[in-house]
């Protein structure tokens, strides 16, 4: 009887334990990554950044190397610049520039073509506020929920939806223990695809003016998979604010 007693008391313990655990709300652990990743005061210094590094994108001839430059300006300005290396595939290098001046996008494409950036797409470059989503996101109208508390790679993380007024829900996977991102997931409507399920793998996170940055990204999705290694991050550098525009 002591035995059966000693289990249920352990039992319920451990219950109230989990429960301890999970009763955190997500503005706490949103509050809990803004500063693990260097806290309020030290992300609101950061207006610009410009990273540099190379990537490797997946395709049926092989790896494709490539190099990469991202511009950024708070709140929302981004300008990403890949060069590709088609020698794989008998060719030589394609241009993929994309800006976005914080209302209008535009693609300079080598491959598919210049085109403006409209619909889904558009609405997520307005939603992807530098240096981060999180800092003012009810000023903007989303919402976050906590769905769930998950496993990952060992770990236990907390799965938060970050829910915009328009373009896609972003799926967040928090580690308890860091309280880094260490995964995201998003359904992005591509052109004369569809819906595709994006997941993207944040990595090698290192400490850059008093902001932790993740230098490796791993990105899959049905359409594409790629990885990009950042070699060099500056911040709070003069960028002309025309080089986010179309170009006339």
């Amino acid at each position: 009887m002591r035995t059966v007693t000693k289990v249920l008391v352990m039992a319920v313990m451990v219950a109230c334990f989990a429960q301890t655990t999970l009763a955190q709300t997500a503005d706490e652990i949103v509050e809990k990554y803004l500063s693990a990743i260097g806290g309020r005061a030290t992300l609101a210094k950061i207006k610009s950044r410009h990273a540099t590094g190379t990537a490797s994108f997946s395709s049926p001839a092989g790896d494709l190397p490539a190099t990469i430059e991202v511009f950024s300006v708070a709140p929302n300005k981004s300008r990403t610049l890949v060069k590709l290396d088609l020698s794989v595939a008998g060719m030589g290098t394609a241009t993929i520039d994309q800006r976005f001046d914080g209302e209008t996008g535009y693609a300079i494409d080598s491959l598919q073509g210049n085109r403006d950036i409209t619909g889904n797409q558009l609405e997520n470059l307005k939603n992807a506020v530098f240096p981060s989503p999180f800092l003012n996101y009810k000023e903007r109208g989303a919402t976050v929920e906590l769905v769930r508390k998950e496993p990952l790679g060992g770990r236990d993380t907390f799965v938060l939806l970050l829910k915009p007024k328009a373009g896609s829900t972003l799926q967040c996977f928090i580690d308890a223990e860091s309280s880094l991102i260490v995964k995201t997931i998003i359904v992005l409507n591509v052109p004369q695809v569809g819906d595709v399920q994006q997941t993207t793998e944040f990595l090698d996170y290192r400490d850059q003016d008093g902001i932790k940055i993740p230098f490796e990204l791993r990105n899959s999705s049905p359409v594409q998979s790629y990885t990009i290694k950042l070699n060099k991050v500056e911040q709070n550098v003069e960028l002309d604010p025309t080089m986010f525009s179309k170009p006339k």
